[in-house]
């Protein structure tokens, strides 16, 4: 009997034990959520959904409602291709005359952002398009225009002649945590793989990769673990909201197709991108000024910091934004705008989401002591003629100086130079049909032109190149 009643008494208390824990999960697990989702026709729908953890993350709300705005970008190139020709010929009749046209396919994927067609993508699906067609998820297709690229952070915008679209929503892509679950929707491989969903984690934030080119490139790249493709670039980042929070751009892999490590550009980078372009036709991209690395040992021991978060100001250039904040060489930024900087790609990432004359708080370690400056915001235009300390001098967001045979293009970074397609290593020699031999006389004719700016030089080889862009 004795056992009995101790039985019993054991039943009832892990009875009473297990309701407690189902009450105490019910009061602090996140409750079912109402949404509204877009639905294909751009119309809305109202439908709960359960954020709650549970062994395995559930992406059902995210996918399908993120879906049907992906597009499928197909993309015309026109290239021309050389045929061997007998030397006299082409000693009479030129290079072109053993050169025929030849159309070349390629694709990738958009993120439809409004309703009236307004499409985001990478820039090198589109580079060099002589034709864009865009199928959307229903599988009507048009032909789409090119609004505007920005090469720095490898995003283009496309418009197609549609309304009522679904659409993502922006999220904020500096909210996202490492370990936080996302997926990627894009058309990998083929035409027929439309529409691929694949899931991963959240790898990595603020990852950059190595630059052969040469070409000036803002890297804050997302690292994720879902499966990302050719074919994939262009596509979707998305959280479990359903929220657009990157778009893929890239992988690194041994042999072209992923093995375990893809890429996305922040989705707050692209939508001061795309916001620019709709509003302005270009990228408004503020300057701050200054040249800058990473912390390493030799500086942590030097200054005798505690961590080596942060970025170390190499220089500050004259005039510059940076100048007339105060901020010096040998500073250590700490945060910019109250969000705290991890390495050089934070600062890219932070001061392209501001536009000129934007104010911003920059927080510095100087003499161990934590220092804050406002700094505002200059365009690269607004720069020109300030000098660094090699002597090199800003001009429409490239860097130029003086040189044997003219002036050298030191390097080019976001502005109108990058635009018209200058590079480093060219020796300007003439500027508006007037020779120049020194950066002052750059800088001269070109703010007496009253519209155009039009440069001829050689390349570092002997090529002859010649490039220009507007004043306006």
């Amino acid at each position: 009997m004795k056992n009995f009643v101790t039985v019993l008494l054991s039943i009832l208390l892990s009875g009473i034990t297990a309701y407690a824990v189902v009450k105490a999960s019910d009061h602090f697990l996140p409750k079912d959520e109402t949404v509204a989702v877009a639905g294909e026709s751009g119309s809305s729908e109202v439908r709960t959904v359960n954020l709650a953890d549970t062994d395995y993350p559930d992406f059902t709300y995210a996918a399908e409602s993120a879906v049907n705005a992906v597009v499928y970008v197909e993309v015309t190139v026109t290239a021309r291709q050389s045929q061997q020709i007998d030397p006299f010929f082409r000693f009479f009749f030129g290079d072109e005359f053993g050169q025929q046209q030849r159309e070349q396919k390629g694709s990738g994927s958009g993120v439809i952002i409004r309703p009236d067609g307004y499409i985001v993508t990478n820039n090198h699906v589109v580079q060099n398009a002589s034709s864009i067609k865009v199928t959307l998820y229903d599988d009507r297709t048009f032909d789409a225009t090119v609004i505007g690229t920005d090469p720095a952070t490898d995003v283009a915008l496309l418009k197609v002649e549609a309304t009522g679209l679904p659409t993502i929503p922006f999220g904020d892509s500096d909210a996202l945590r490492l370990g936080e679950w996302v997926i990627a929707i894009g058309s990998p491989l083929s035409y027929n793989l439309r529409s691929t969903i694949t899931a991963g984690i959240v790898s990595a934030k603020g990852r950059s990769m190595p630059n052969t080119t040469g070409e000036f490139k803002i890297e804050s790249f997302i690292q994720t673990d879902a499966a990302v493709n050719p074919g994939n670039s262009g596509g979707a980042l998305v959280n479990k909201k359903g929220e657009l929070v990157g778009i893929n751009t890239a992988i690194i892999s041994q042999t072209g197709s992923y093995s375990g490590y893809s890429f996305a550009v922040p989705s707050n980078i692209v939508q001061k991108i795309a916001s620019d372009l709709i509003d302005y036709g270009s990228v408004k991209r503020a300057v701050l000024g200054i040249t800058m690395q990473p912390i390493d040992d030799k500086i942590a021991k030097e200054l005798k910091l505690s961590s080596r978060s942060g970025v170390y100001i190499n220089e500050v250039s004259k005039g510059s934004a940076a100048d007339a904040a105060g901020l010096r060489k040998g500073d250590v930024i700490l945060s910019i705008g109250g969000t705290r900087i991890a390495g050089t790609s934070s600062v890219q990432e932070k001061v392209n989401g501001y536009h000129p004359g934007d104010k911003a708080d920059i927080t510095v370690l100087r003499d161990g002591k934590q220092k804050t400056f406002q700094v505002t915001f200059l365009a690269a235009a607004e720069a020109n003629g300030t000098t660094d300390a090699e002597g090199a001098v800003a001009f429409y967001g490239a860097r130029i100086k003086d040189g044997k045979n003219g002036v050298e293009i030191v390097s080019v970074g976001p502005g109108k130079m990058l635009e018209a397609g200058a590079a480093p290593g060219v020796i300007i020699k003439y500027v508006n049909d007037e020779p120049v031999s020194k950066a002052k006389d750059v800088l001269s004719i070109a703010a007496r032109a009253k519209k155009s700016v039009f440069m001829q030089g050689v390349t570092p080889e002997g090529y002859p190149v010649y490039f220009g862009f507007g004043k306006e």
